[in-house]
């Protein structure tokens, strides 16, 4: 029996080694044009995109009165911290495209034009059904933020070759979604999308990408944060809400750029990739524009 039980044990570990070292060599990049892989890649971003888009019309904007196409002038609202999430959302949704095609061995030159834009050109698409709805409107101010963070990714593959500055995010809960739970959010799940008096925004740059020091850890970034609170409504002028106090904030702390963490392992590599849109905890310093300064011994 105990010689049964090691068996097992040895097939079961054998096993899972040789699984990890398939799924491992999956996720290895291709040297050259893999056909399965592009056709994969491109037939999956497709039905996902336009699964998504019919999903919105038909479960969000279906709920809302149709109009003539029409554009507005949001610029003013939750002090453009909405804009902020348009950029980072461009930029993420680029950088998934543009490394996905590198799984499959396209060009670099294929991957920005057909990958990195791929953030641009569904957020375009969210914009054009906005334009026809009696609640909303086309953003041209959207259609800016959503343009700059497609730049940044692409603007720095044509010029270094690399993302030497990443757009990332952070959240922590805060006490203003509670007052208005219908338009901040109520609970995590909503609120983390939702409550723009949580949300940070951070410019993550890697010190050693630019100064090439040995002293530097190469992972080590230093990350400028923007965000603001105090916002229960999109405008300060709402009448319904005049005891608003809104504040701009700035941050400056450090963070860690994961992809920059070696390892020979490509499923940690793809790991370091998915959780480097997130901002890690460190202290930080925060300044505001009412002229506040105040210390984080950790921000999030």
């Amino acid at each position: 029996m105990r010689l049964y039980c090691h068996f097992v044990l040895f097939f079961l570990v054998s096993y899972s080694v040789f699984s990890q070292s398939k799924f491992n060599a999956f996720l290895k990049p291709s040297d050259t044009l893999n056909k399965s892989r592009r056709n994969t890649v491109v037939i999956s971003e497709s039905v996902l995109a336009s699964a998504t888009l019919i999903g919105l019309n038909q479960l969000w904007y279906a709920d809302y009165p149709r109009s003539s196409f029409k554009t507005l002038n949001d610029s003013g609202e939750w002090l453009q911290m909405d804009k902020m999430g348009h950029a980072f959302s461009s930029y993420q949704l680029g950088r998934v495209g543009a490394n996905s095609l590198e799984w499959a061995g396209v060009s670099e030159r294929n991957q920005l034009i057909y990958g990195s834009t791929i953030g641009l050109g569904f957020l375009t698409a969210v914009e054009v059904l906005d334009g026809f709805s009696e609640e909303w409107g086309f953003s041209w101010t959207d259609m800016a933020a959503n343009t700059a963070g497609t730049g940044l990714y692409v603007g720095q593959e044509l010029l270094w070759k690399e993302q030497r500055i990443i757009l990332k995010y952070s959240f922590h809960r805060t006490q203003f979604a509670i007052q208005r739970p219908n338009k901040l959010g109520n609970g995590l799940t909503e609120e983390f999308l939702k409550d723009y008096n949580g949300q940070t925004y951070w410019l993550s740059a890697n010190i050693n990408s630019f100064l090439k020091t040995e002293t530097i850890p190469n992972w080590l970034n230093f990350a400028f944060g923007y965000g603001a609170e105090g916002m229960l409504t999109g405008e300060s002028s709402d009448l319904n809400f005049t005891n608003q106090n809104r504040r701009r904030q700035f941050y400056f702390s450090l963070d860690v750029d994961l992809t920059k963490i070696k390892t020979n392992s490509n499923v940690l590599k793809t790991v370091f990739s998915v959780f480097n849109v997130v901002k890690v905890p460190f202290p930080a310093l925060e300044l505001s524009d009412d002229g506040r300064s105040k210390w984080h011994f950790i921000y999030f």
